[in-house]
This record gives structure tokens, sequence and C-alpha cells, in this order.
């Protein structure tokens, strides 16, 4: 009797821990996997260099996350990528960047489930969750058909009195500084990264400090849309603690603000201003233009003689 009750226990045990039994296997226990949320830096998901962390709560006040408080460090090493991969970014084609912000729109159209779930775990409802995904989609279509026209548009050939040609047309500034509208999740992230890479930049992008799953989900769709290493980079943490970073690099050549909060936007005017940076201030995330475009563009001008 004795050896049948440590039979007895011994299968129980196994049973409670998934082992299989006469064949078949039977769980009634599991610690599921919990995804680890890190920054997007040089197509790679580092941890933060600081160790700090912040807690992100639902609206119930239950903590969904750990979420990476990113440093000054983060964002130095973001602008570094950003340099080194802007050149080849800006070389590649008019039609090949339509081609990957368009597979960036196919890959979050097959995740758009996903999407909506995580923007309403950090507190949407559930249309307007579904709403912002469509909207963000549909955003990154449009730029995509505008990489190989916005040149065409906005160039010019210019009348002078002399013999000579006149160009004008419009170039990437290069490293281009952003920060999200803190309150959107999704939408205001495409609005700066969308019209910044179909026009040639490379950016670093400050996610909401309520909504940075969604950032870094996105963060993975760009990792499997062939966008290269670099190209766009993606941090979380406070803006209030990095604004004044983003805007007094002096490797940054422009400055996207989407926030509402005017004392930091003052501030970023003020730090921009020691190295002629521009400043560009979203006030509609929704708004879809080429002048988004153009708005990190540099219109050069070139000469040249007649008859040569």
């Amino acid at each position: 009797m004795e050896v049948k009750e440590k039979i007895k226990k011994t299968i129980q045990k196994h049973t409670e821990n998934g082992h299989s039994v006469n064949g078949s296997t039977v769980i009634n226990k599991r610690i599921p996997v919990l995804k680890t949320y890190k920054l997007y830096i040089n197509g790679q998901f580092p941890r933060t260099e600081s160790g700090r962390y912040y807690k992100l709560t639902n609206r119930d006040g239950k903590v969904v996350a750990n979420i990476c408080r990113g440093s000054r460090k983060d964002f130095r090493d973001a602008v570094v990528a950003a340099r080194k991969a802007q050149e080849g970014w800006q070389k590649k084609s008019a039609f090949n960047k339509s081609q990957i912000l368009y597979r960036i729109a196919e890959t979050l159209e097959t995740r758009k489930a996903q999407f909506a779930e995580t923007l309403m775990l950090q507190g949407y409802e559930h249309q307007a969750a579904e709403q912002e995904v469509y909207a963000s989609i549909d955003m990154l279509v449009y730029y995509a058909g505008w990489c190989d026209k916005y040149q065409q548009v906005f160039s010019s050939v210019n009348p002078v009195e002399s013999s000579y040609f006149n160009f004008s047309f419009p170039e990437p500034m290069g490293v281009v500084a952003a920060i999200a509208n803190q309150q959107s999740g999704l939408l205001s992230l495409i609005t700066t990264i969308a019209p910044a890479i179909a026009g040639g930049n490379s950016i670093i992008v400050l996610a909401a400090e309520k909504y940075p799953l969604t950032a870094i989900d996105f963060a993975e769709v760009l990792n499997a849309s062939d966008v290269p290493g670099g190209v766009v980079n993606i941090l979380t943490g406070y803006s209030k603690e990095l604004h004044t970073h983003f805007s007094s690099h002096m490797d940054v050549n422009a400055m996207m603000y989407c926030g509402n909060n005017a004392d930091e936007l003052k501030t970023i005017q003020t730090n921009a201003a020691l190295n002629v940076k521009r400043v560009i201030a979203v006030k509609d995330i929704k708004e879809e233009s080429p002048y988004r475009i153009m708005g990190l563009q540099e219109v050069k001008t070139t000469w040249h003689p007649v008859g040569i």
C-alpha cells in the first residue's frame, strides 16, 4: 500500500506540472511568458543603459508593464545610429522608400487586431482603438504614395537674367528628433515617422508616456519591414526629462514637437536656436499633407551654364 501511495503522489505531481500521463499531457498550471518592453535603437532592442523604469498602469490602476525610462545616453546612442544610417537611406531610390513604407502598412494591417487590443489595454475604448489603427495604416499608405512625387511637385526651374539654368529642389535635412503627442498611442507616432523617412531623413522618436506599449510593438513592425537599422529609433521615457536633450544636441538637424506643453515648446525653440535647428510644432496629428515632408527638407539651388 505504501508503494502504491508513492506512485499515486508522483503521478499527481507530474500531472500538475504538465508531464505526460498515459500518453497524454495535462497542463493545469502554467507561468505565462510576459513581454519585456525595451527601446529600439539601430535596429536592435536594448534595455536602457540607466537601468531605470516606470510602471505603466491601466484605468483600474493595475500595473500593466515596466517601461524603460530612456536616458540622455540612450538618446545620444540613437543619434549616432541615425546619423550613420541617414546617408544610405537618402540614397535609396524614391520607389524603394515607397515600397518599404507600404510594407510597413501591410505588416501593420496583418496585426491590426493586436494593436487595437494593446491600445485598449492602455485605456482606449474599443471603437477608438480600431479607428486609430485604421487611420495609422492609411497614413502610411498616403506617405508611401508621396515618396516619388514630392520632389517633382516642389522642385522648380527658376528664371534668371543670365546664361544659366537655375534649379531648386528639396533634400532631406538629416537627423530628426521628435516627441510624440501624449494623447495618442499610435497615430502620433506615425505622424512623426512617416513624413520624415518618406523624405529621406532618419529619426529618433520619444513615445507617449501613457501609451508606450504600441510604440515598441510598432518597432517590431519596422524591424520586420525592411527598414534599415538606425533609420527609425524609438525611445520610451519622460518628455519633461528628455526634451532639453532632444533640442540641444548639436548633431540633430530638426525637431518635431507634437505635444501641447507650452513651456516645453518654448524651451525646445530656445535650445534649437543655439545651432539653428528647425522646430516644427505639429498641432493636428490627423492631418495628411506633403507639406509635412517639406517641413523636414532643405531647398537647394544649383546653377548650370547654358550650352555645357
